[in-house]
């Protein structure tokens, strides 16, 4: 019996306790060129009969039917609503919402404002997508249709975060909001959205990648054996890779200036011992450390540091 009881509990009901949360947020979301202001942002009840008459916003407003029954009009078309159905009306579309005469129908609501901005700091990328999806936000058929990315379910896990105040909350109903635009137009799209998600340069991302790597380990005993097994290739194809993005290298030369650089940075900002130096930042001692100084930059180690370390010099003066 209790089972049966679960498996009839209204999931979105508790979005009725506390009908007006989400609504107290003031939600801005740039997306691509676009800023999204949400406006309203709840789940309403149309009791048995209930008739709202013919009206337009000047907003965007999703109309979603999580349970119950009953019909639009949309301008001069009508059209039956059941659970699990959405529609769509954009600005300055007449409509009229009727619940069933003998069943309550419940509607969630998610009112914006999609207005166009100047901002030229963007991702490529993000911009195509939004450019596509509210695009065709623009465009679709006035015709209700099934909730099949479930859309829904964005609504319910806004409040739910929004309740608890969990960590991120505000970054995380943005996101949902911006879900619940893409599915409503997946719902509607049968070829999907088909702006492509960026791709990246492979030959330039491992090179990167190792770069970043090495100079995260270059203290321990690392070999190009080491980094190419991070990037899932072989030694030879990263040997390649680095031959391809800069000729006049190797990894082992890469190696080596990294550990130059980490340690000239010691050497003009502490009074460490020089032994101590090479042995910290990845050479075997310190009379290797002083056949690299002479090679790379004509000068021992303690020449550098009499030249650059500002500490040794106030203590001179």
């Amino acid at each position: 019996m209790e089972e049966l009881k679960r498996s009839n509990v209204f999931p979105y009901g508790i979005m009725i306790e506390k009908q007006d949360m989400l609504e107290r947020l003031d939600i801005r979301i740039n997306w691509g060129r676009y800023e999204i202001h949400v406006l309203r942002f709840h789940l309403t009840q149309f009791s048995p009969g209930k008739v709202i008459d013919f009206h337009n916003h000047s907003e965007f407003e999703f109309h979603f039917i999580p349970r119950g029954k009953g019909r639009v009009i949309l301008e001069d078309q009508a059209y039956s609503l059941s659970q699990g159905m959405f529609y769509l009306t954009g600005p300055g579309v007449m409509h009229y919402q009727e619940a069933d005469a003998k069943e309550p129908m419940s509607e969630l609501c998610l009112h914006v404002n999609i207005s166009e901005k100047q901002d030229c700091d963007i991702d490529p990328w993000e911009a195509a997508e939004a450019e596509e999806c509210i695009g065709k936000l623009r465009q679709l058929p006035l015709i209700p249709n099934y909730d099949s990315h479930k859309a829904m379910n964005c609504f319910l896990e806004a409040y739910q975060v929004c309740d608890g105040k969990l960590a991120g909350y505000y970054t995380s109903i943005k996101n949902l909001v911006i879900s619940i635009l893409v599915k409503a137009v997946r719902a509607y799209d049968s070829e999907g959205i088909r702006a492509e998600a960026p791709v990246r340069d492979m030959l330039s991302y491992r090179y990167q990648y190792a770069i970043h790597f090495m100079k995260a380990n270059y203290q321990a005993s690392l070999t190009i054996e080491n980094v190419a097994e991070k990037l899932n290739i072989s030694p030879r194809q990263l040997q390649r890779v680095i031959k391809h993005m800069n000729p006049d290298s190797s990894f082992s030369r890469i190696l080596e200036d990294i550990r130059v650089e980490a340690v000239c940075r010691l050497l003009a900002e502490s009074t460490m011992p020089i032994e101590q130096i090479a042995l910290m930042e990845g050479f075997t001692n310190a009379n290797y450390l002083h056949a690299v100084f002479r090679k790379r930059l004509g000068m021992t180690p303690g020449v550098y540091r009499k030249a650059n370390n500002k500490l040794m010099k106030s203590e001179g003066d």
